[in-house]
């Protein structure tokens, strides 16, 4: 007898072309673009995907506090979880010592949850007809690869737990000291044999390199005062980084810059963020938002990346709260108005109305 075919359906989906275009770390969004993970999960929710392949991101940071580091150290830590090349420059003597102060891959609550989720699922099984039950078989092992590849994409690291030596060993990792440079141009030409390894072609991306500069021209680096020099070196770096699978973080004291200068610098960026530290008691503060005891800090999104595309983006909320899930995990949430009669709980739609009278101040017309 002649062997018999498989059967396919009509309504069955491809599922071997869509895993084969996922590589861990990256992730295809409209309009052709490709994104990777900033390395917190809520600001990839806000920026609609993460950061675009090809995009120079700007972190003004706050004289008074080193919040912008959250951010810089979970950009890096994510880069290397996904085994892609980084390139970090610092102003401090030695650069490579800043690895050490990564944090590790954590699982929080919610990812737990969610596993156990997934696995009482499998337990239970699903009740399907019968002949469909062929088809869901043959597929189930590409459903599961779609699963964790989505879950790789963007980790929960633990702020508390330093990175093991498993995801800095054998990694192709490039840091520069910009300290004692008397220009830029050394920083310059790291950053252009680096992403000349990363260039951009007409196939798929295999790999997407990660460029972190903390405190661009900080007044300890000797080109602190060479404004024209920086604005060159940004523009030169936002348009390698442009015909590159890579992205670029940036983070500068807009308040020790002249105003031109880093209105400059924010209109070159393609993504603009800054945080801002709260004070430990601030009595006014506290009485106006909920949760401010929980608070570390405040990020601002000035402006999100559009590539291929006009339509802009239209963000719910652009300044969220930094928190610290069990002061291990980094967690940003919108800003929620404290009610007005904080005794009482109530808010401001069941406070009253204009006819009627409450104990506590009437409204008279």
């Amino acid at each position: 007898m002649a062997a018999c075919k498989t059967r396919t359906s009509s309504f069955s989906r491809n599922f071997s072309a869509a895993s084969s275009s996922q590589t861990p770390g990256l992730k295809h969004g409209p309009n052709g673009t490709t994104f990777i993970s900033s390395g917190i999960p809520d600001l990839d929710k806000i920026l609609g995907g993460g950061f675009p392949l090809g995009s120079l991101v700007m972190v003004m940071e706050d004289a008074e506090a080193p919040h912008h580091m959250l951010l810089l150290r979970n950009f890096m830590s994510q880069g290397l979880v996904h085994n892609q090349p980084l390139l970090y420059a610092s102003p401090s003597k030695d650069p490579r010592g800043f690895l050490g102060t990564l944090p590790s891959p954590g699982s929080s609550k919610d990812s737990k949850s969610s596993k156990r989720e997934s696995e009482q699922v499998k337990e239970k099984g699903l009740r399907i007809a019968w002949q469909y039950k062929k088809y869901f078989d043959e597929n189930q092992h590409n459903l599961d690869s779609n699963r964790d590849s989505k879950q790789e994409f963007c980790n929960e690291f633990d702020l508390r737990k330093p990175m093991e030596r498993q995801f800095l060993s054998g990694k192709q990792i490039d840091c520069v000291s910009t300290q004692d440079a008397p220009n830029l141009v050394a920083l310059q030409d790291r950053c252009a044999a680096f992403l000349s390894q990363l260039s951009r072609n007409d196939g798929n991306v295999s790999v997407a390199g990660r460029i972190a500069v903390q405190s661009f021209c900080a007044p300890q680096c000797l080109s602190s005062t060479m404004e024209w020099d920086m604005l060159s070196f940004i523009r030169s770096l936002k348009g390698m980084v442009r015909s590159s699978n890579a992205v670029a973080v940036v983070t500068f004291p807009s308040t020790l810059l002249s105003p031109s200068t880093s209105k400059r610098l924010q209109h070159m960026s393609d993504t603009l963020l800054s945080v801002k530290a709260i004070p430990d008691e601030d009595k006014e503060l506290a009485k106006l938002l909920t949760g401010y005891q929980d608070m570390v800090g405040l990020l601002n999104v000035h402006k999100v990346a559009r590539f291929n595309t006009q339509v802009p983006v239209i963000l719910e909320a652009t300044t969220l709260s930094i928190k610290l899930q069990k002061r291990r995990f980094l967690v940003l949430e919108c800003l929620n108005q404290a009610p007005i009669d904080g005794s009482s709980g109530t808010s401001y739609g069941s406070s009253g109305s204009c006819s009627g009278s409450s104990k506590t101040g009437s409204l008279d017309f």
